[in-house]
């Protein structure tokens, strides 16, 4: 088959696919083409102050000590991740697990010592207040509270 006739057939091929595609994204005839998805009232709420993002961690990498004004939530994505909050035990998160740190709660996250973590974060507004280095023994569990 020629160049010309080979963009001929890819041509026709391309129409017929938009045409198919369009049609079948119509609703049916006669059907609502805004079906109800909701039952009772439920309004989109402005979210300007919340920010969420994805960040990896190599083996051992962790954040230093922080806070953030109005908390945080985390969600292990793949790995094994770790957080802790000042003055309490250091919590694993596996793969899919989540964890929410309330407003101005010093704490720090980070990947286990022998995993990766990619974790997803969502923050709620205000500022982050950034501290001291996470010491390896703080890590390790051998906290100086």
């Amino acid at each position: 088959m020629s160049r010309t006739g080979f963009a001929a057939v890819l041509g026709v091929l391309f129409t017929a696919s938009i045409a198919w595609t369009g049609r079948a994204q119509q609703p049916p005839a006669g059907s609502n083409p805004n079906p109800p998805r909701f039952t009772g009232r439920s309004d989109v709420l402005d979210s300007k102050e919340v920010t969420s993002g994805r960040r990896s961690f190599e083996p051992g990498a962790r954040t230093y000590w922080h806070s953030h004004e109005k908390g945080q939530l985390i969600f292990t994505e793949e790995g094994r991740g770790l957080v802790q909050r000042r003055g309490e035990p250091i919590k694993e998160l596996k793969k899919f697990e989540s964890d929410y740190t309330g407003p101005n709660v010093v704490h720090w996250h980070g990947a286990a010592a022998n995993d990766r973590l990619v974790q997803y974060q969502v923050s709620f507004g205000g500022q982050i207040t950034w501290m001291e280095p996470v010491t390896d023994e703080e890590y390790a569990g051998k906290s100086r509270r």
